[in-house]
């Protein structure tokens, strides 16, 4: 039986155009722009990259900052559309890449979660029955009647993380949030990711910790200025990766 490919990345590259020069305001910038007075410089964030994740994988994307990671990210979760080349995702995806991304700062922490839930495409009776376990999972009880804009990065973080992680999504997208918050709660954390590729998620992971990617993924694609330098078992790049 075949292995049931999650997502695949074929042949993707990323250019984004830069201001090559600086404005002392917006106003003189929109001027500039309508008068196309202002020159950009191509800077390409990822080139010609390509692999594949196939289900139950864990993914790691190492590399340095610049290397490309949210990026590629952001473009198999679909908020970037690639330059050049094609993304296939095969299922539903759980994306949790920027803290507070789809939170109202203005609403309580509960309207958020059925805010959130609403993004992620769960109904309001759905929501309802995963809610007690998203405020037990972020440990916030009580803060729920509290608006987010009075929260912590990492009272953020876990409220987003709880909410991210409800249900068995087919795809689950990590992007350095686990670097936010107490030791004991990304412990907690990284329980509950391993829990969901045990039950049969597929993992796309980003952190800054070598050691989280070591306890997390079984593949690993390191990114180097926006290319993949290498892309196989995450035991043998790893230590490869440290000692580079």
């Amino acid at each position: 039986m075949s292995e049931k490919v999650m997502v695949k990345v074929d042949h993707v590259s990323m250019k984004f155009n830069l201001s090559s020069e600086k404005f002392d305001s917006f106003k003189e910038y929109v001027i500039k722009s309508i008068k196309n007075q202002v020159s950009f410089e191509e800077f390409w964030a990822l080139r010609d990259v390509s692999f594949e994740v196939m289900a139950g994988d864990s993914l790691g994307l190492v590399g340095l900052n610049g290397s490309g990671k949210s990026t590629m990210l952001k473009t198999i979760a679909g908020v970037l559309k690639p330059t050049e080349g094609k993304v296939y995702v095969n299922g539903d995806v759980a994306p949790l890449i920027e803290l507070g991304a789809g939170f109202d700062m203005d609403l309580t922490a509960r309207e958020n979660v059925f805010l959130n839930g609403a993004l992620l495409g769960h109904s309001r009776k759905e929501m309802e029955t995963y809610y007690d376990d998203i405020v037990e999972f972020s440990e916030l009880q009580n803060f729920m009647n509290v608006p987010v804009k009075n929260f912590s990065s990492g009272m953020i973080s876990r409220l987003a993380f709880s909410i991210a992680t409800i249900g068995i999504p087919d795809i689950l997208i990590v992007d350095e949030v686990l670097s936010v918050g107490d030791f004991r709660f990304q412990e907690k954390c990284e329980k509950r990711i391993q829990a969901m590729v045990d039950k049969g998620t597929t993992i796309l992971f980003v952190s800054h910790s070598i050691e989280q990617v070591k306890k997390i993924c079984n593949k690993i694609v390191w990114l180097e200025k926006g290319s993949v330098k290498r892309f196989g078992d995450a035991s043998a790049i790893c230590e490869e990766y440290e000692n580079s």
